[in-house]
């Protein structure tokens, strides 16, 4: 009797519950197949012709590298983390192989070996300051991005030498002529290694760290030895990726990864993984990677410029994380249900800010005679007020005066040369700005990978709309800086009110704003800086160049915003706690918002700067900003993590790495040494300045 009470009352419900929840979580991987099929659709239809054999070949071809990159970034994603420096490791395999193979002669199995070991060496690179260290993976990786594009440039310094033709027999053709092609065995091979490598214990952990690092740590999973794997695993992936573009290319280019960036994030995220960690797989991965391809292959068919392709992947980067995320559960239906709950208790008014009667206020102690306060509530001295910020920020300024000795040494006569120190602060404007923004984004935990192109598109809409007209330059600058400002808030809602990654939201950004710059100047901007904006750069008057007078001003402005007002304060809040700052009364979406659109005023600011000071604008003028401006505010003892920092400690950190990088331009030491030294003097200063973790 027991029994039948107990009994379910719908003996299917159980499997058909089972496949209903097998299908959610695989809704993404699902999605992905059937946008595939659509577009294959597609392409067939607007093609002159049906597919044949030789087309499904060509796809699987142009695909393959990316799919396979994708799929280390899979997995590294699964694992809770990100890496920024998959593109820098096929650059940096492609120019290994076209450098060394002509002149060392090994059979070809072997530089497939060595392309692959390359990558893993860099993913154990990666996995040692994340795994061991426990250092932020974003700024690990984005580190070792510019650590390998120096090494990259090292080994070949422009588009050249040679990849043995043996190696694209391996890679490109067909494994059966006619039925199979060799890129769609090679991708199979990957995925079977997968389904093997997901039922292994690494692939229990892996997901297990994904999805709860703690809990996994609790339950006495390895979590640093499976994320070290990851990362090497990855990297492994990256070095076939380039091992594959050199059989297909057979030449080498050390740019040939740099695009591939934004690619992988939306090949991931179209394929269903899910950002933060513990869901996906490298399947889902390939097919984003394939309909990434076609739908730029569309646009070139239907006669689109392919300046929109950078546009095209932004947009699917953020549409397929905003797919993902919505549910009943998401951040906008939150948002929306908090805005709401608001607007009740407003009307109730029930609001903390619309309580009736005086204000509270703290007890002050009593007075002592003729209103000297107690010696117990004597004011503590500077030295003790300031000791943490002083104990992180002063560090910048020492090594600063060491490399103004090593100047001197170097090219000499500097130390009491007036010149120099103008040209000094004259470069260290650009940073000094883009530390204000880049570092009060840092201050609440996010992070701006937008600001390259948000330099390079003000610029060259300035240069554009003033063509060497002082007149134009009156609502010209305007127009600009208020175009940063809707850039910035841009971000700001997407990661605020959609509840998107900083990471995702400002990279998408980064490249639509790419695209946005192509299409502007159809790819080569014209016009050229007022004469006005040339001589606030490089002009001087009694020896002082006019940028000079107007950073003091902003530095000044930047001290008082940050330590004096009350949005510096909801800053810092928001940096040691969102949570906790939401409880205290503090506005967390609208100031998050603002953090954006100042970031992006100051890159625009940056870009205006920038075309006065070379007379015109470029494509790519901001591309040597994006590590510097995180160097000068890490390296000034904010935590990259939010939450510590100052802006006169990021402000030592301008002047440092500006006076390194011109002591290093004064001697024979190539570019990419500079490179390679600010990724590790980044690794260096988050080591040395890290918070200490059990």
């Amino acid at each position: 009797m027991m029994s039948a009470i107990l009994a379910p009352s719908h003996p299917d419900r159980g499997p058909s519950r089972r496949i209903g929840l097998r299908l959610a979580r695989s809704r993404g991987l699902l999605l992905a197949i059937g946008v595939f099929a659509v577009l294959l659709g597609i392409i067939s239809f607007v093609s002159a012709a049906p597919l044949s054999y030789y087309d499904v070949s060509q796809i699987a071809t142009n695909g393959a590298t990316l799919a396979i990159a994708a799929v280390g970034q899979t997995v590294v994603i699964i694992s809770g983390g990100f890496d920024l420096s998959a593109g820098a490791v096929v650059s940096l395999v492609n120019v290994v192989l076209a450098r060394f193979m002509p002149e060392v002669a090994l059979p070809v199995p072997v530089w497939i070996a060595v392309g692959i070991g390359v990558g893993c060496l860099s993913g154990a690179f990666n996995g040692l300051f994340i795994a061991w260290l426990r250092l932020q993976p974003i700024v690990v990786t984005l580190s070792t991005m510019f650590i390998l594009q120096g090494v990259t440039l090292l080994v070949l310094d422009k588009p050249g030498g040679m990849v043995d033709a043996g190696l694209s027999d391996i890679f490109v053709g067909d494994a059966v002529p006619g039925l199979l092609p060799l890129p769609i065995l090679l991708i199979a091979c990957l995925l079977m290694l997968w389904l093997w490598l997901k039922r292994s214990r690494f692939g229990t952990a892996l997901f297990a760290v994904g999805s709860d690092h703690d809990a996994a740590r609790a339950a006495g999973i390895r979590t640093r030895t499976t994320l070290f794997l990851t990362y090497v695993l990855a990297g492994g992936c990256y070095g076939l990726a380039g091992v594959f573009i050199s059989a297909q290319t057979g030449s080498g280019d050390p740019l040939v990864g740099n695009p591939m960036l934004l690619q992988i994030f939306a090949a991931v995220v179209v394929g269903g993984t899910a950002l933060g960690g513990g869901r996906g797989g490298p399947l889902g991965s390939v097919f984003g990677a394939y309909i990434l391809m076609m739908v730029v292959n569309i646009l070139l068919v239907l006669n689109v410029s392919a300046y929109f392709s950078t546009i095209a992947e932004g947009a699917i980067l953020i549409l397929a994380v905003l797919g993902g995320s919505i549910s009943r559960h998401s951040r906008l239906a939150a948002t929306v249900r908090t805005a709401l709950r608001r607007l009740r208790a407003r009307s109730a008014g029930l609001l903390p800010s619309q309580r009736q009667g005086p204000p509270r206020r703290l007890a002050l102690p009593e007075r002592t005679e003729r209103g000297a306060a107690p010696a117990s509530a004597a004011t503590p001295s500077f030295l003790v007020r300031h000791a943490p910020t002083l104990r992180h920020a002063v560090p910048a300024y020492v090594c600063f005066a060491i490399v103004l000795l090593a100047t001197q040494l170097v090219l000499g006569n500097t130390l009491l040369d007036w010149s120099y120190y103008n040209s000094l602060i004259v470069l260290s404007s650009f940073l000094a700005i883009l530390a204000l923004g880049q570092g009060t984004v840092i201050l609440t935990g996010g992070l701006d990978l937008s600001v390259p192109w948000t330099i390079g598109f003000c610029g060259i809409l300035l240069a554009g709309m003033v063509k060497g007209s002082d007149a134009a330059l009156v609502y010209a600058l305007p127009t600009v800086l208020i175009v940063g400002c809707v850039i910035g808030f841009f971000n700001g809602v997407g990661i605020v009110v959609l509840g998107l990654s900083p990471i995702v939201v400002t990279l998408a950004a980064n490249g639509i704003l790419q695209g946005f710059a192509l299409v502007y100047s159809n790819g080569t901007p014209d016009g050229f800086a007022s004469p006005l904006l040339r001589e606030f750069m490089t002009g001087r008057s009694l020896g002082v160049a006019p940028v000079v007078l107007f950073l003091v001003l902003f530095v000044a402005a930047a001290v008082l915003l940050l330590g004096r007002t009350p949005f510096g304060r909801r800053v810092y809040g928001i940096g040691n706690g969102e949570r906790v700052a939401a409880l205290s009364g503090i506005a967390v979406g609208p100031t998050v918002i603002k953090v954006y659109m100042l970031s992006g005023l100051c890159s625009a600011l940056v870009g205006v700067l920038l075309t006065g000071f070379s007379g015109q604008a470029s494509l790519g003028m901001g591309d040597d900003y994006l590590l510097p401006s995180i160097a000068v505010v890490v390296v000034g003892g904010a935590l990259i993590t939010g939450g510590r920092g100052h802006y006169l400690g990021m402000l030592g950190g301008v002047f440092l790495l500006t006076a390194l990088q011109t002591l290093l331009a004064g001697t024979t030491l190539p570019y990419a040494i500079r490179a390679i030294l600010f990724g590790l003097v980044v690794l260096g200063a988050v080591m040395a300045l890290r918070e200490r973790r059990s």
